[in-house]
């Protein structure tokens, strides 16, 4: 009998990163709109908010490649919210311009402007002693301030190019930079707290209108990152603090030569002496923030793909053993109830599976790859069971209607034929349907399929760095009553609102 996850029942949601939420100023924000989006998803008779990381980005604007595990985006905070707090003026913002198409995130833009906009209402922020309580509950923050103004102070650059003093964390040269920039790491630590306060705002708004968050851990943390800078006996690092391995994916059908992600690996067995216990402050600190944490990468806890520092590709990469059953018991143990997602797509094998089957963890479904020869394995709906999250795609998916005119014909074919759908212009529509009609007990549909929109839309295509990746916005237009009355229909017709 199949094992279902005590907190799963029928219902659904829509994926929609908070970068992705129209503002105007440059990026989605924790402001007025994103309490709109909620509002819309309670008309929308849907169960969750789904949303990528919200940590600050670093390479490739990626939020998967962050300056911090436990950190959020600045770039998030709502500007007009510090305004009225009386820590900015309208003036300080508004005629800056944040980039020149309300559908894309200039990232440069924001580089460029939002700190500056921001430590403006730092000089303007009153001393409080809830600033000092949000440090001392913290701890991660006073390494994670320190590296971004050592950082700051390098011209960016990583810290692997940063002196050897400073590199392998030298006291009398860090003590020497805390006395002397003590005012830009307390501003490092009243963005976060800023950040932190608007979004358990938002958070609080959702559920008290029955709207659960589905977060994001990405599995690596980046190289470049206060967490490696920090502590980097827990990765595998070399004398230098360079890593000799990084991480990816194999070869496949989608990436000839793989995926080259460049994190480091995680030193398993330092993690297990210490009882896997940055892990468990990751995960508590992420359910500060989430409801339910889908947790990236799954099968990388069997066993992880290891390719040599260095390579342009992940051709050369080997497969090594993860943590395996003894990381699953550790979170078990100190989280007794969380709600997690594993997400397990990509090449899995009989040890991936029975490891999946031992968390009792829902997988993840995506009905694209049920007509798509590309990929291996048979996802072909009547496999799926109810202990699973279904998705016509993912943020690293074309959208459904991207899918239909670039996918292979024999693949169109074989779904016009299987969803009894007379052309292609229809078939989006009958993949949602096919999607929420499915037997896994949670669904959750991109916001730019239920929209038609096409691939200038999708969030990511893996294995590529720029472009149009990560940038997409909604436009406020969209966000309206006729589409949510669309989507509670469908939803209430497949008992799932």
């Amino acid at each position: 009998m199949e094992q279902i996850s005590k907190w799963m029942k029928r219902s659904s949601g829509v994926l929609l990163p908070v970068s992705s939420l129209p503002s105007d100023h440059g990026i989605g924000s924790l402001g007025d709109i994103a309490y709109k989006w909620i509002d819309f998803l309670c008309n929308a008779k849907q169960s969750y908010w789904q949303i990528l990381p919200l940590s600050p980005t670093s390479f490739g604007d990626s939020p998967y490649q962050s300056f911090s595990a436990f950190a959020g985006n600045p770039y998030f905070i709502e500007l007009d919210a510090l305004r009225d707090e009386g820590l900015l003026k309208s003036s300080d913002y508004d005629g800056i311009i944040w980039g020149k198409h309300d559908n894309y995130v200039d990232y440069a833009a924001l580089y460029e402007n939002r700190e500056k906009v921001l430590f403006k209402a730092f000089l303007n922020f009153t001393e409080n002693n809830e600033l000092d309580d949000f440090i001392d509950q913290n701890d991660w923050l006073s390494e994670y301030g320190l590296f971004m103004v050592i950082k700051a102070l390098n011209d960016g650059k990583s810290w692997t190019e940063w002196s050897e003093p400073l590199r392998k964390r030298n006291t009398d040269e860090l003590d020497k930079i805390k006395k002397e920039h003590d005012d830009k790491i307390r501003f490092q630590a009243f963005l976060q707290y800023k950040f932190h306060n608007q979004w358990k705002s938002l958070r609080n708004y959702a559920n008290e209108r029955g709207i659960q968050i589905i977060g994001d851990i990405p599995i690596y943390v980046s190289l470049d990152s206060s967490d490696v800078w920090a502590n980097p006996e827990m990765y595998q690092l070399d004398e230098n603090n360079l890593p000799g391995e990084v991480s990816g994916c194999p070869p496949d059908s989608f990436a000839a030569d793989g995926q080259l992600w460049g994190n480091p690996l995680y030193n398993w067995d330092k993690m297990k002496d210490s009882g896997y216990k940055w892990w468990i402050k990751r995960f508590e600190k992420n359910f500060e923030l989430y409801d339910v944490i889908r947790l990236d990468h799954f099968r990388g806890l069997e066993s992880y793909f290891a390719i040599p520092y260095g390579d342009e590709t992940a051709a050369r990469g080997v497969w090594k053993q993860g943590p395996g059953k003894g990381f699953l018991d550790a979170i078990k143990e100190n989280l007794p109830d969380a709600k997690i997602i594993a997400e397990d797509l990509g090449y899995l094998t009989n040890e991936v599976y029975e490891l999946l089957a031992y968390s009792g963890y829902p997988g993840m479904k995506i009905t694209q790859y049920a007509f798509d020869n590309r990929e291996a394995g048979d996802y072909l709906p009547y496999n799926y069971g109810k202990n699973s999250v279904v998705y016509p795609g993912t943020h690293d998916n074309d959208t459904l209607t991207g899918w239909v005119n670039t996918a292979p014909a024999d693949c169109i074919n074989d779904a016009l034929l299987y969803t009894a759908t007379p052309n292609k212009n229809m078939l989006p529509g009958a993949m949602i349907r096919l999607t929420l009609q499915s037997a896994p007990l949670i669904a959750v549909i991109p916001v730019q399929d239920w929209l038609g929109l096409g691939s200038k839309s999708r969030i990511n295509i893996p294995s590529t760095v720029g472009g149009n990746n990560w940038r997409w916005r909604l436009n406020k237009k969209d966000i309206n009553n006729r589409l949510a009355g669309k989507i509670a229909e469908m939803t209430a017709i497949y008992r799932r609102a």
